[in-house]
């Protein structure tokens, strides 16, 4: 790939997605657009990019799927879901005992394993909630993992990652074509394909948002455009996942960490967090 076209591949990744691409990465880029080459039955890496430049959405669409990293598993990080499911959770059960509505996100939702795995903890641990409006939204730039996501088939190797054996027994099938979701947990997240750098007000405000490994992508502009316009679609007591290696320090001021907390979470500034709940609840497997 020459410089010249590597420069506007990476311009136009960072205008459409947020992605920064950085210098030396030619090799990645390559071989995650060959597959397009072959695909759109074009000569080389340098016809994608003309296509591109003459304003081609088909092309546009299908270089944000490849260049978009979709790496995840269930229960990934483990700490943040046993947060969840013995803090953040047991709170808003109090908090919003008498609405008896709960609003989660998911921003960066891929192949659907994180809002399956928070699925499948609230259907587990919190038998409170089958009388509740519980709605889970999970949001994702790529189309091809979203379509991956809704159909909740994984294979052998995806379902060793992460999920516990009383899970995957208790909540997927075994087939020879792999492992499905059940219909219980797959109907229970409500899937659209969203684009992070433009408005997403429409969603409306949400009890808790997962938006981990994303801001890694974005430059400071760009992380602390979507840090504020996360904050206004936060209730006024909700909580924000970050990713390990992220953080909204210096970055947006609208937000600050929950410091009895180990993962990276976060809640609006001066907000205080729910009553404490007595109940004991099981350790997640």
């Amino acid at each position: 790939m020459n410089p010249d076209d590597y420069r506007l591949l990476a311009d136009f990744l960072r205008q459409s997605s947020g992605l920064i691409l950085g210098e030396g990465r030619e090799y990645l880029v390559s071989s995650r657009l060959n597959p397009l080459v072959r695909r759109f039955e074009l000569i080389d890496v340098g016809c994608i990019v003309k296509r591109l430049a003459a304003g081609d959405n088909a092309i546009g669409n299908a270089v944000i799927d490849a260049m978009t990293t979709n790496e995840t598993l269930f229960f990934r990080d483990k700490t943040p879901f046993e947060e969840l499911h013995r803090v953040l959770l047991p709170e808003l059960v109090e908090s919003r005992r008498a609405a008896r509505k709960l609003r989660i996100w998911c921003a960066a939702g891929a192949t659907g394993q994180e809002p399956y795995s928070i699925a499948m903890l609230l259907s587990e641990y919190f038998p409170e909630f089958r009388a509740w409006d519980i709605e889970i939204i999970a949001t994702d730039i790529a189309a091809e993992p979203i379509a991956r996501a809704k159909k909740g088939l994984y294979s052998q190797f995806e379902v060793q990652r992460g999920l516990p054996v009383e899970f995957r027994n208790k909540y997927f099938t075994h087939s020879e074509a792999g492992w499905q979701l059940i219909p219980a947990i797959c109907n229970a997240v409500t899937w659209r394909q969203l684009n992070l750098l433009k408005p997403f007000d429409f969603l409306g405000r949400f009890d808790i948002i997962f938006c981990r490994n994303v801001l890694i992508y974005f430059d400071s502009e760009t992380k602390r455009s979507v840090l504020n316009q996360i904050c206004s679609q936060m209730s006024s007591d909700a909580y924000l996942y970050l990713g390990a290696a992220e953080t909204a320090l210096g970055v947006c001021d609208d937000l600050e960490r929950r410091r009895d907390c180990r993962s990276a979470l976060y809640t609006l500034a001066g907000a205080t967090s729910g009553a404490e709940s007595n109940v004991t609840r099981p350790q997640l497997a």
